[in-house]
């Protein structure tokens, strides 16, 4: 049995790149942030397909963090179309030797 405590040693474990690990965690933080969004205005998973343009069933699975095939653009517009606005910051982690 392996046990993997994050994103990073998840995406050894299956033998993925470090990015895939990167990935997994920004995709995790949009949806944290739409889950909490949704909760606070009081919307129905209707409402929030509306105003998104895309389909009830899609929004429900990503509220239910079931992100397969969801990109990270789609997480963008879904916020956006809340009013929420998306700000990227990027930095160099170090590299253990």
């Amino acid at each position: 049995m392996v046990v993997a405590r994050n994103g990073a040693e998840l995406a050894k474990a299956l033998g993925l790149p470090a990015t895939a690990a990167h990935k997994w965690r920004v995709r995790s933080e949009l949806t944290s942030v739409l889950i909490a969004a949704v909760e606070k205005e009081g919307l129905t998973h209707a409402e929030v397909a509306r105003r998104a343009k895309t389909s009830r069933t899609r929004i429900t699975s990503i509220l239910n963090r079931n992100l397969q095939h969801v990109t990270t653009g789609l997480l963008i517009r879904i916020l956006g179309s809340l009013g929420y606005k998306v700000k990227l910051s990027v930095s160099r982690e170090k590299i253990a030797a």
